[in-house]
């Protein structure tokens, strides 16, 4: 058994639920696993054998705290087994638009995955409400033609999970420990 951190940072609980999907997805496959928020205390990095860590993206980005806390503990992480999700909304979008947002990984997300180098980073789209935009983006949303909905690939983030889990099974376990 591997004891696997899976760390969020959400602001409208799409992210948080994938975060947990992936965690219960983990578990059936016999590995211990925390599912807890990102928080900028990743700096005293708490041991595991592994880490899944994922934010959401708003204008390009993954939540400041998120951010914060990856570049704090991106030390700790170096050498460990670790994997990277953002979730956006290119699913949300109409189909010339999101053929060239799956093509584009934001810069900054980018940057991010660069300090740490995990093993993959994930890309997956998450929930958009009219309530989650002001009234500009709103209007921006709907020029575009963009589709307000849940637009999660539950399948994708479960067989991402699956994979995930395939490849721990390679790794030595410890046990959980803070």
């Amino acid at each position: 058994m591997v004891f696997v951190r899976v760390l969020y940072a959400s602001e409208h609980h799409s992210t948080q639920e994938i975060a947990s999907r992936i965690g219960t997805r983990l578990r059936t496959h016999g590995h211990h696993v925390e599912v807890r928020a990102l928080t900028s205390a990743l700096g005293g990095l708490p041991r595991a054998d592994a880490f899944v860590m994922g934010s959401a993206v708003h204008d390009g980005a993954w939540l400041p705290t998120a951010e914060a806390a990856v570049r704090v503990g991106a030390e700790g992480l170096r050498g460990q087994p670790v994997w990277m999700f953002s979730v956006g909304m290119s699913a949300a979008l109409p189909r010339l638009l999101r053929l060239l947002a799956d093509r584009v990984v934001q810069p900054r997300v980018a940057a991010l995955v660069d300090v740490v180098s995990p093993r993959e980073h994930r890309r997956f789209s998450g929930v958009i409400r009219r309530e989650h935009l002001d009234r500009k983006g709103a209007v921006l949303f709907r020029l575009l033609g963009c589709r307000y909905g849940d637009h999660r690939d539950w399948a994708a983030v479960e067989a991402w999970a699956d994979d995930i889990a395939r490849q721990l099974t390679a790794l030595p376990a410890r046990g959980p420990a803070d």
